[in-house]
């Protein structure tokens, strides 16, 4: 009878855990996936994830424990949670170089949000962040799908992650650097890039000749 409330004074001593209490979790996950409970089952992966991302830093572990509660939440038709799992995968899948499984995710994402009138404000930074990955891995391949973005979704076009995009492509094209890290500045100054954008801004920079390493910085 102690089955039930054992998850949840694991979760509140969070703070404290290491491998052990993630398996009691995984103990408990197995129990409510037997009762059919799996919106609680899809909450106790994210804690597992989170264990793995802040305290053991296995970032593969917490990519598969994300996947896994959006699986349930999906089953269970909570989208909304599930997208915020899968934007967590995706995230992490960029950073690991895997950027085709993050450019799947961010369309998938973006192409279920841009209809919603509540979400698809949302979309355009799916888009910006698919369109970055297609750029990491070739110049091409980040043209044609920003055309297909704003196709699918003509408001992305007047945005400012669309117009930095170009600015972008052009000054890669011309394996201009300064231009380059002008266009990012211009769009930091208003925007602030968080640490994901940076980095994946960074990698792209690296591409243009003359760059080399670079000064590790966009500024």
């Amino acid at each position: 009878m102690h089955f039930v409330r054992q998850p949840n004074s694991i979760c509140s001593s969070r703070a404290n855990m290491i491998l052990p209490p993630a398996l009691w979790i995984n103990a408990a996950i197995d129990i409510y996936t037997d009762m059919g409970r799996f919106t609680i089952a899809a909450k106790h992966h994210i804690t597992i994830a989170e264990i793995y991302e802040t305290e053991l830093v296995d970032i593969e572990k917490a990519i598969a424990h994300y996947e896994q509660s959006a699986d349930y939440y999906k089953g269970e038709e909570s989208n909304s949670s599930a997208n915020k799992c899968l934007l967590k995968v995706a995230a992490y899948a960029a950073q690991l170089e895997q950027y085709q499984k993050a450019i799947e995710i961010y369309e998938q994402v973006g192409a279920n949000t841009m209809d919603n009138p509540l979400l698809k404000y949302s979309a355009k930074d799916y888009f910006f962040k698919a369109a970055l990955c297609h750029f990491i891995v070739d110049e091409l391949n980040a043209k044609l799908a920003l055309e297909k973005y704003e196709e699918m979704f003509p408001a992305f076009t007047d945005s400012r992650e669309c117009k930095l995009l170009k600015k972008l492509l052009e000054a890669h094209e011309e394996q201009n650097s300064e231009a380059y890290t002008e266009a990012v500045k211009e769009f930091d100054s208003i925007s602030r890039l968080d640490q994901w954008l940076t980095t994946m801004l960074l990698r792209i920079k690296k591409s243009i000749q003359g760059d080399g390493e670079g000064d590790g910085d966009l500024k």
